[in-house]
């Protein structure tokens, strides 16, 4: 009996954890919805998170750390991460501690500021959320909810270096988003490599051509 007593907790809290991420992105892009956004700028009712991440990719004890950290912190985050061709959306939170790792992506502390001018850093796990970018192209859109509204970014260049080059993480004029994860994908133990995908502002492309 105790036993069972012990699962039914388990289950409860692990689906009130789902629960609660759902939430907080869906309380987020609601707010930015009810606020005074341009209306074309927003992603409108269909951009809601209705189900749980995809976690085809992920490893087993991603999937297990991800549940475990919706019930350790529950702050909101500063943006939502999108990418349709990787059927990817993930809240963006300030700093790249563990727990912020494991329930989405994080900002990396010293890069730009979420909807500012300047090289946004964004980190994520390789055996969680950001796992699908091995399948990520030049030209590829990103797309960043903020409360400023919605950006579309296009991607322009996928490198893999050492994780002592922070070159990718240079201060830009122009808005830019930098995303970063460990590689090779499955590599087994601490991954010797950081995979970066970089990506310009599409109006800025737009612009200069």
């Amino acid at each position: 009996m105790t036993g069972l007593i012990l699962l039914t907790t388990f289950v409860l809290a692990r689906v009130w954890g789902d629960y609660q991420s759902k939430s907080d992105i869906l309380a987020f892009e609601q707010a930015i919805v009810t606020e005074s956004a341009p209306a074309d700028t927003l992603p409108g009712d269909k951009s809601t998170l209705s189900d749980e991440p995809d976690y085809t990719l992920w490893s087993s004890k991603r999937i297990d750390d991800y549940h475990k950290s919706l019930t350790q912190r529950d702050d909101a985050p500063l943006a939502v991460l999108s990418i349709d061709k990787l059927a990817l959306k993930v809240p963006v939170y300030n700093g790249t501690d563990e727990i912020n790792l494991n329930r989405g992506a994080g900002r990396i502390k010293g890069t730009a500021r979420v909807g500012s001018p300047g090289n946004l850093g964004i980190a994520a796990h390789r055996d969680g959320f950001f796992r699908g970018l091995k399948d990520i192209e030049i030209g590829d859109s990103i797309d960043m909810l903020t409360q400023q509204g919605k950006s579309e970014f296009v991607v322009s260049s996928i490198t893999i270096v050492d994780p002592t080059d922070i070159s990718v993480l240079a201060p830009t004029d122009d808005f830019t988003i930098t995303l970063v994860t460990c590689y090779p994908f499955y590599f087994v133990g601490h991954a010797p490599k950081r995979y970066i995908v970089k990506g310009e502002l599409l109006s800025n492309l737009l612009n200069k051509s």
